[in-house]
């Protein structure tokens, strides 16, 4: 069971978030619980959550995470909940040092949950809203039974990314042309022409308008794509369309509402992860760190810092890319002008003294996602400075190697990366396929191929909530292609994009 915090732990908490408020971050109250390290992983298996709802993945990931902590090959130093209050979790055998790093490190967190405008619109009493999530499945297994449950869940959670992850900050509008034609076909129905007024009651008796009326609208419905546009959120268009029994519908609208809480989470989490990065950096260097804490401070930032050949380290990059920001703007290294000096010895020189690196980190915090992060600020100096390149294997020489440093490629590949969590964007594309009720779902190509198995397993989870057969376009080699799945056999065939 979490413990409450020792005396000693209660003023650091006071100690530390005292230096985080002067330094102007503003974050909803932190809750701190100490933890065993067991009872830790047991809490990151759930995501962070002290409940969630029954299912066997759960016990895979504390095994993973228990098995990498005895084997030394990783270890939780921090959990912390975006909630109102914010909840967070301490170690209970951290010395410290670590202590204070983690509740500074903690500290940014909260501050990014609250002000950063891909939460704005998440849920903020989500700890008690998993709990509510974990009552009503647990009541269907006993309705239901275990198995039949999980395996729903099963097929529903290979589905959770197939949501619009940014419906909860725009409009999608109708297509302008079709909301013309749509205009046009419903223009009133006028009957026969009539050369004398009085005539027109006998001419055009209201039963013969209705019943064309009826006709127009019978034919408009005969031709009416289903849906109209594409629809990117696959699981909304499931719930509101699939033939889905009660306790299905209520399963999977609770895996969508989960997945839409935690895609702001993977939106930024190299802003997120880079700020408070940041601000423990800064609150330990200049304000907590003890003379006799600095090495094992040392030891440990470096440790979270530390980049392997091949990977992204999301820490270590969002950290260096705030303290750019904060030194261009603090120098002025920004605008017209700058970007316009072509002198290297001018450049290297350029000091404006505006001071203003502090106040526009703050700025970007409020208003960025880790992609128009990286597209905004990602600069040529600073890919250069941190030595960032494409790289990709070598089938010849059999080993990973440099493919490119030019900048171009590096910052595109990045961003390539982050799209959609580097996932391919599947829409909802026609629900009544050649007038047989089929579902068509479109891979929108945007340089993200599919693979093949995991598009086939797709399909199959697919037909499994639709009922019907599923098919699946995408483009192989610059080709159109159409993969489809009835329920027992996989299929494929050549169509024009």
């Amino acid at each position: 069971m979490p413990k409450s915090l020792s005396p000693r732990l209660a003023d650091l908490k006071a100690e530390i978030e005292g230096y985080a408020r002067e330094f102007g971050l503003d974050f909803f109250e932190t809750v701190f619980e100490v933890l065993t390290y067991d009872e830790l992983i047991m809490v990151a298996s759930y995501g962070g959550f002290p409940n969630r709802y029954p299912h066997w993945r759960w016990g895979m990931e504390y095994e993973s995470l228990s098995k990498g902590y005895e084997y030394g090959l990783s270890k939780i130093y921090e959990l912390v909940i975006n909630n109102d209050p914010c909840y967070a979790y301490l170690l209970e055998s951290n010395a410290e040092v670590d202590q204070k790093l983690v509740m500074a490190h903690v500290y940014g967190h909260c501050d990014f949950f609250k002000n950063n405008f891909s939460f704005a619109h998440t849920n903020r009493r989500m700890i008690d809203e998993m709990a509510n999530h974990a009552t009503r499945v647990r009541r269907w297994v006993d309705k239901i039974g275990v198995e039949k449950v999980e395996d729903f869940i099963d097929r529903a959670l290979s589905l959770e990314n197939l949501i619009d992850q940014h419906a909860p900050h725009i409009r999608r509008n109708p297509d302008p042309a079709r909301a013309a034609e749509e205009a046009k076909s419903n223009e009133r129905v006028e009957g026969f022409k009539v050369g004398r007024e009085y005539m027109r009651g006998f001419v055009n008796p209201s039963e013969f308008i209705e019943a064309q009326r009826k006709k127009v609208a019978d034919e408009k419905l005969k031709t009416k794509k289903f849906p109209e546009r594409p629809q990117r959120d696959v699981l909304l268009f499931l719930l509101e369309h699939a033939p889905l029994e009660d306790w299905e519908l209520d399963i999977l609208a609770i895996l969508r509402e989960e997945a839409y809480y935690f895609a702001p989470q993977g939106q930024t989490k190299i802003m997120n992860e880079g700020w408070a990065s940041y601000w423990h950096s800064t609150i330990m260097t200049t304000r907590a760190l003890q003379d006799h804490e600095i090495i094992d401070y040392a030891d440990h930032h470096s440790g979270t810092m530390g980049t392997r050949p091949g990977s992204l380290n999301p820490y270590k990059l969002g950290i260096e890319l705030y303290r750019d920001i904060e030194d261009r703007w603090n120098k002025g290294r920004f605008g017209k002008e700058w970007d316009e000096c072509d002198d290297l010895r001018t450049r290297r020189v350029w000091d404006k003294k505006l001071g203003a690196g502090r106040e526009k980190l703050f700025e970007v915090r409020k208003h960025y996602n880790d992609i128009t992060f990286i597209d905004t600020f990602l600069t040529a100096e600073f890919a250069i400075d941190q030595k960032l390149f494409v790289y990709g294997f070598n089938e010849k020489r059999n080993s990973w190697e440099i493919l490119d440093r030019e900048f171009r490629k590096v910052k595109s590949k990045l961003l390539h990366q982050l799209t959609n969590f580097g996932q391919p964007i599947i829409e909802v594309a026609e629900a009544n396929f050649d007038n047989r009720g089929e579902l068509v779902v479109a891979h929108k190509h945007d340089g993200q191929d599919l693979k093949g198995d995991y598009a086939k397993e797709t399909l199959k989870n697919l037909q499994s909530l639709w009922r019907r057969p599923v098919n699946l376009v995408t483009k192989v080699e610059g080709k159109g292609l159409m993969l489809r799945f009835d329920g027992h056999d996989h299929s494929e065939k050549k169509v024009d994009l």
